[in-house]
């Protein structure tokens, strides 16, 4: 049984999920785990797709590379998708949402190609990945927050902050039972 829980932290990108992840990392000790690092760092891809301007990620071999990591517990994993990790693994899934003139704001930004921008802006309004979360995981452990201002994100972090203690408290009792 895990001592640490696992979360998943996803959503479009340019959602916040990074900041998210390095703060919440910073103030709990979990560890954040950045899967398109790993994807790179692991070769777990199948080369570079030029028109989207990302790897194609090669599904298995990231489970493969990161599964003994994941299953101990203790993981904050930011990716834009979650279906492909196993319920097994993840105690709370949090699905970022923004604007989507906000969202453009913060692509245009990145200097996303315009189809590249329209995609993931598509993506946000149709709500594709929250759709995708409440499909591949139970829907208690599923959460859509709003990250639109500085002060939701604070907000996102303390209540993220406060489930991981009780989720820790939790754990506690139920091992000593």
């Amino acid at each position: 049984m895990r001592t640490q829980p696992n979360i998943i932290v996803t959503g479009t990108p340019g959602v916040g999920k990074t900041t998210h992840c390095e703060t919440l990392a910073q103030n709990t000790g979990l560890k954040h785990m950045a899967i398109n690092d790993v994807v790179k760092s692991r070769e777990c891809h199948d080369g570079w797709d030029k028109e989207f301007g990302c790897w194609i990620v090669d599904e298995d071999k990231l489970l493969d590379v990161i599964e003994d990591e994941v299953k101990q517990g203790g993981y904050i994993i930011d990716w834009h998708a979650c279906e492909v990790f196993p319920k097994s693994w993840i105690d709370l899934v949090v699905v970022l949402r923004v604007d989507s003139t906000v969202l453009y704001d913060r692509l245009k930004a990145r200097n996303y190609a315009e189809n590249k921008l329209q995609e993931n802006l598509d993506s946000e309004i149709m709500e594709v990945l929250l759709q995708e979360a409440r499909d591949a995981y139970d829907e208690e452990i599923v959460v859509e927050l709003r990250s639109d201002t500085a002060e939701e994100m604070e907000n996102n972090i303390e209540r993220i902050e406060s489930w991981i203690t009780n989720w820790k408290k939790n754990n506690a009792a139920e091992k000593e039972q």
